[in-house]
């Protein structure tokens, strides 16, 4: 990402972000509430179109053109704060869905694969069960098996436990562990600092829009940079 620029009306959000992440990166993005964590994500594969800047994914560009958006959604994987799970569908319909619109699988290669991605999620006794069937966490992992499904070689996370109760985030964050530990390429908007540390091998701390430190989790977690500092000092009196 180069560049990045990014408002909502007359609210500017990203303010010429540049960013590069690298083959098996981890990156944990930190920030307050409005910081433009979300619209990073979202521009990377063009959910939302950058007002300027230029993004590129290997070697190509991303362009506001829908065979080239297509194209790069197919090779980054989404998992949304809010599930975004169909709910008359089941779990492995949920997660075939992608395979047989972006992939345009047939519905029995697709399905097949869903199932085998909901195992790998430990989820394989959940294929027929419907959303309003599963707990948050469980609908959260359908959801992260969703993105993987597609085989991408980027995965998105958007502040995947916000939406758990506590005692579910333990279910998600380990199955995104084991993904690193897998050497998955990831970039993860989260206020898990915990997570960020033990599991990230970079963290973003992002504010007005722009990177103000881009560290290692041992150097980011002793900054004296006075906005990570009071970042970090809310969590530890929270």
């Amino acid at each position: 990402m180069d560049g990045i620029h990014k408002s909502f009306g007359s609210t500017k959000v990203l303010n010429g972000l540049s960013l590069k992440v690298d083959q098996g990166d981890v990156v944990a993005v930190l920030g307050r509430s409005g910081a433009g964590k979300t619209t990073l994500l979202r521009v990377i594969n063009y959910l939302i179109v950058p007002d300027r800047g230029s993004v590129t994914f290997g070697e190509t560009g991303v362009e506001e053109t829908k065979e080239v958006i297509r194209k790069i959604r197919s090779r980054i994987g989404f998992v949304f704060q809010g599930f975004n799970l169909i709910s008359h569908m089941t779990a492995a319909e949920n997660v075939s869905l992608p395979l047989r619109k972006v992939k345009k699988m047939s519905r029995s290669e697709a399905m097949a694969r869903a199932q085998r991605y909901l195992a790998s999620v430990g989820l394989g006794d959940k294929v027929s069960s419907y959303p309003s069937q599963l707990s948050g966490g469980q609908q959260q992992r359908v959801g992260i098996a969703r993105a993987l499904a597609i085989e991408p070689d980027l995965l998105l996370f958007d502040e995947p436990t916000s939406a758990l109760d506590p005692s579910l985030v333990g279910e998600v964050t380990g199955v995104i562990r084991r993904l690193s530990e897998q050497g998955r390429t990831m970039i993860v908007v989260t206020h898990e600092m915990g997570f960020a540390r033990e599991v990230a091998n970079r963290i973003l701390f992002l504010e007005d829009g722009v990177i103000t430190c881009d560290a290692s989790p041992k150097d980011f977690f002793a900054a004296t940079d006075p906005s990570v500092v009071s970042y970090l000092s809310a969590f530890a009196t929270a």
